[in-house]
């Protein structure tokens, strides 16, 4: 879990750094080079016809959801302080909640709806500046959360007859097609340093996105979990020292509650012996 969380904090760091480069041709490095991690991982006898489910119409909703969730934190990352926009993601957790009643027909009890209450207000706290000042990027980070609740959900269903390397080639394979649709943009030439760079996004991406899901088998769920919480740690180290970046009050506040809806909603979950952590699959 700690590798998998220095690995995507790396890979936001490079996101917001590589604004130079219009965000489709981002987006082609991480579908493109996020495949590289999931080809090793295909069963040789499934080499020749591994792209082949029972579960299509599901597979796209989840690499819909999934890329609508990636454009949007691909756009805050780079116009919002790091810190804020990892604050905002903590609150999936809570959107997933309210999707799994209408999704998955759970039941949501006042347990659970007061942390959710706790984190909405925790993120109308973070980000109360950016609606003040009619500051539109602050919806990117919840249009985020919403997109990744659904993956969530998605995941959960198709796991039951996917394995983790096919849900993760669908997507990234998504990423890298959806992406040549950018090309008129003005893709630019990257010198060497920067397509390392920019391979990097894709490279760390998948490998985070899978060194998670092995951290949930082979560990304690309850052990794994509040490590993702140092991710806001990293931003605020990340944010000071490269970008002169220092974290307001209301934004540590709001994070404090975002983080107390969710590790709520969490504990709630252990204790209902159900696992409603969202891994990021970026």
């Amino acid at each position: 879990m700690f590798i998998s969380l220095c690995a995507f904090s790396l890979m936001d760091v490079i996101v917001k750094w590589s604004d130079a480069y219009p965000v489709g041709q981002v987006l082609f490095f991480r579908g493109f080079c996020g495949l590289i991690p999931i080809l090793f991982l295909i069963p040789k006898d499934r080499f020749l016809d591994f792209y082949k489910t029972d579960r299509p119409l599901l597979h796209l909703k989840r690499c819909l959801a999934g890329l609508i969730a990636l454009l949007s934190i691909f756009i805050a990352l780079r116009n919002l302080p790091l810190a804020t926009v990892v604050s905002i993601t903590f609150a999936a957790p809570i959107f997933t909640t309210i999707f799994s009643i209408f999704l998955l027909n759970e039941k949501v009890r006042l347990y659970r709806w007061l942390a959710v209450l706790v984190g909405f207000i925790g993120v109308i706290i973070i980000s109360e500046p950016g609606f003040a000042s009619l500051n539109f990027y602050y919806v990117y980070p919840i249009i985020f959360c919403l997109g990744l609740s659904y993956v969530a959900i998605a995941i959960r269903k198709l796991s039951t007859t996917e394995p983790v390397w096919l849900i993760g080639f669908f997507f990234s394979f998504s990423i890298m097609f959806l992406s040549f649709f950018t090309f008129y943009q003005g893709w630019i030439m990257p010198n060497l340093i920067d397509l390392c760079l920019l391979s990097m996004i894709g490279i760390l991406g998948g490998l985070a996105n899978l060194w998670l899901t092995q951290s949930y088998k082979f560990s304690e769920v309850s052990l794994v979990t509040p490590l993702k919480y140092l991710a806001l740690v990293f931003a605020i180290i990340f944010g000071y020292f490269i970008w002169d970046e220092i974290p307001t009050i209301k934004t540590l506040m709001g994070a404090l509650l975002v983080i107390i809806s969710s590790f709520i909603i969490f504990r709630r979950e252990m204790y209902l012996k159900k696992q409603v952590s969202v891994s990021r699959h970026e």
